[in-house]
């Protein structure tokens, strides 16, 4: 089954309609709810009226900040309430929310519910959040529980730094060096299916969720935080999730169903309207990267000094994993013996930054790329041949001095220059100029836990239970391509449970492109252990040595060289009737990769235990380039990513597609904007722009190489971010290649290229 594609196991549901997402769900007795907002970025909350909420015919329950315990939740750093307490800190925030009959009653209650606010400065950037005298977002921060210690002063909420080498020596040495400072937007995440979940809580108390999101475990960790409850009084079970790109990962969401469903004694729906879920859930993180780079008079690589500041908006979220990863990437796929990366996250008056596909990386890529082709130039060398010259090898430590066995960086970059020399030519369009623009990437795939488990049932098929959600991306089908590879079954004798907090083994969540490398090198694990018990069965069965027997096509074993077999229906029935017991296997994990080096690096407060499985792509793009209007159209692309090995290549090519219009999206068109008041002004389709079939290149050439990763079983790696993180510095370079404009901000609209191309003029 490895390196097949055969259809994915839900698709004839979602072609056919039959897949239910959790706005598809009722349950008996169902009220819906409804979030108020609040109106100001930054405000103290000085008392509620709810009497005219209450009164209104069917409103059944109501929660504000009022009602809840003192316990703040949140990843690494716990500043959050699920509704507001004593504060609020963005527009859009919820600071009630309502219960009631019907969808209609819930959100006309929810504009009866009036808040008295004492309005306070706000701050909206990443200058204002840093100036001095600056209003402070939380003055309470020194009292907050930390998993990780790193904030600063004012409104810094996470500081890291990494070092290798002596920097500054190592610049005294350069023949040419180049320096400059980007910055990048806030992007949403923009899933087809917005967050929503269905609350219910039992006779007893005990809360059940029904959830679009990326991890039943995490979610059940959140809504248990949020509520003062037990685990154990919490499930979670993951419906169809129509898209999430790290931005379901958590919600507060969950926490306010719950809580009204408590009160109310019956099963709360609450669905986000596509407003809603730009206003209050979460964004990419907007960055401002400073970068300088040396190399030698021949073009080697000798330095490179990174300052990245990013905008984690009112909550911490996920913002210092987000900075640190930004940090260790900032290095790129490239040998440069000394390197220096510096990095605050702060808190403004906006809605909270966190996780999205890439996780930092695009930033700080788009950034240094784009220096890769300023030295190039600067040094008067072909800015690919410099890539290759200096891209790392196998055996060569990525930043922190981690051990990088498995790197094909240099035969992505040579890929995509091959494969775009062969391709037949095709002229610019009138009026326009033609550029043609380069970039590699480097992510990872293994990080956290994770954990799978595997039953043999009575006719001798298999029972698969993970906890990784498919949010999108195949991973159902690829669990399953394993475990019947492994055991020589076909696929449809192995069954693959839905994801569920009471019986699901435990994964961190579907994130960081880990899901093929992490849960399924534990599927493979357990179904390896699995196979031996059977061959030890076996071998009593048919009195023989278990090196003497082979499994075959279709659930049987064998003796080798010996016609007769036993099927796997046989060997079932033995354990559970006979001798032995029911036969299931289980493997479960932390990401056991070689660690940080403190002997090479100097690190601080990196918001990581331990990260690893580095993965490389490289991207070609053509542009044409209209210099009368700065308009910018990607013509076709080129995009190479290592894999490790397909597992399903059809999907992995969906991915790397995927990921290339999404990176279209941010290089070009994506921005959510707040005015001087800190709305959000981009908070419909009609004003956030993304990419449609008319804005895509008509060919977008997916290359998938195999490179295994030999502590994978079956050797594979991830490739659900890398196809975005590319996207942006690669267009960039085309614009410059086709005008010699050098734009510096995304997205790289045509005003900005205008402007420009009028300061290259």
């Amino acid at each position: 089954m490895i390196g097949k594609s055969p259809p994915r196991l839900e698709a004839a549901d979602k072609a056919s309609g039959r897949a239910r997402y959790v706005d598809d769900l009722r349950l008996p007795g169902m009220l819906h709810a409804a979030i108020a907002t609040s109106p100001h970025a930054h405000a103290r909350i000085l008392g509620y009226r709810l009497d005219a909420a209450r009164a209104l015919p069917g409103v059944k329950a109501i929660v504000t900040g009022a009602d809840l315990p003192g316990a703040r939740a949140g990843g690494i750093i716990k500043d959050e309430f699920m509704v507001a307490r004593g504060k609020v800190r963005y527009v859009g925030e919820p600071v009630a929310a309502v219960a009631a009959v019907d969808a209609d009653t819930a959100r006309r209650a929810a504009e009866l519910i009036e808040v008295n606010y004492e309005p306070l400065q706000a701050v909206l950037s990443i200058d204002q959040a840093l100036a001095p005298g600056a209003p402070i977002v939380h003055e309470e921060f020194a009292s907050y529980f930390k998993t990780v210690n790193g904030g600063g002063a004012g409104n810094v909420l996470f500081e890291s730094s990494i070092v290798e080498g002596d920097v500054d020596s190592a610049f005294a040495r350069c023949a040419v060096v180049v320096e400059g400072t980007w910055e990048t937007q806030a992007q949403h995440h923009l899933y087809l299916e917005t967050n929503g979940c269905i609350a219910d809580v039992d006779a007893a108390g005990r809360i059940t969720l029904h959830a679009t999101c990326q991890s039943v475990h995490h979610i059940q960790q959140r809504v248990a935080e949020e509520l003062a409850e037990p685990m154990a009084r919490v499930r979670v079970v993951a419906t169809r999730v129509g898209g999430a790109f790290g931005g379901k990962h958590a919600s507060n969401i969950h926490s306010i169903a719950a809580w009204l469903a408590r009160a109310a004694r019956r099963p709360v729906k609450l669905v986000l309207s596509r407003l809603q879920d730009f206003e209050l859930q979460r964004s990419r993180h907007p960055a401002r990267i400073w970068m300088k780079t040396g190399a030698a008079a021949d073009g080697t690589l000798l330095a490179r000094d990174v300052r990245i500041t990013t905008d984690g908006g009112a909550y911490a979220d996920e913002s210092p994993p987000v900075l640190a990863f930004a940090l260790l990437m900032s290095r790129g796929p490239y040998r440069i013996p000394n390197a220096r990366a510096h990095g605050q996250a702060v808190y403004t008056n906006k809605l909270r930054a966190g996780s999205f596909r890439g996780f930092g990386n695009p930033q700080a890529t788009f950034a240094g790329e784009s220096q890769i082709d300023e030295l190039a130039a600067k040094l008067g060398v072909d800015a690919l041949e410099l890539r290759i010259k200096n891209a790392m090898r196998p055996g060569d430590t990525a930043f922190g001095g981690q051990p990088v066995p498995s790197c094909i960086v240099r035969q992505c970059l040579e890929r995509v220059r091959d494969a775009q020399r062969a391709a037949p030519p095709s002229p610019p369009r009138p009026g326009t100029r033609r550029g043609v623009g380069f970039a590699a990437m480097s992510h990872v795939s293994g990080l956290m836990g994770t954990a799978a488990h595997l039953q043999l049932r009575t006719d001798g098929s298999v029972a698969l239970a993970t906890g990784c959600v498919d949010i999108g991306q195949g991973s159902d089908t690829v669990m399953t391509q394993i475990c019947a590879e492994l055991l020589r079954l076909p696929l449809e004798r192995v069954s693959y449970a839905p994801q569920d907090s009471d019986s699901s083994p435990y994964n961190w969540k579907t994130a960081g492109s880990r899901s093929t490398y992490m849960t399924g090198r534990a599927v493979a694990v357990a179904t390896a252990e699995l196979r031996d018990k059977m061959l030890h069965h076996a071998g009593e069965m048919l009195e023989c040595a278990v090196q003497d027997l082979e499994l075959r096509p279709g659930g049987q074993i064998g003796v080798k060289g010996v016609p007769k077999s036993l099927s796997f229906r046989d060997i079932a029935m033995r354990s559970l009737f006979q001798a032995g017991g029911p036969l299931a296997a289980n493997h479960g994990f932390v990401f056991d990769g070689p660690r940080f080096d403190p002997k090479r690096a100097a690190i601080h407060q990196l918001a990581f235990a331990n990260l690893g499985v580095y993965t490389y792509g490289a991207h070609c793009v053509e542009v044409d380039v209209d210099e009368a209007t700065g308009a910018v159209q990607v013509r076709r692309a080129w995009c190479a990513h290592d894999v490790g090995r397909a597992i399903n290549p059809v999907s992995c090519e969906g991915q790397i597609q995927g990921g290339f219009v999404q990176g279209l999206g941010y290089a070009l068109t994506e921005a959510m904007k707040w005015n001087d008041e800190g709305w959000l002004v981009t908070a419909t389709l009609a004003d956030y722009k993304i990419p449609g079939v008319l804005d895509c290149p008509p060919e977008i050439h997916a290359l998938v190489l195999e490179d295994p990763d030999p502590t994978h079983p079956v050797g594979a790696k991830g490739v659900g971010e890398p196809s975005l993180v590319g996207a942006a510095p690669a267009i960039a370079n085309a614009i410059c290649s086709a005008t010699g404009a050098r734009p510096r901000t995304l997205p790289m609209t045509p005003e900005r290229v205008l402007a420009a191309l009028d300061q290259r003029r």
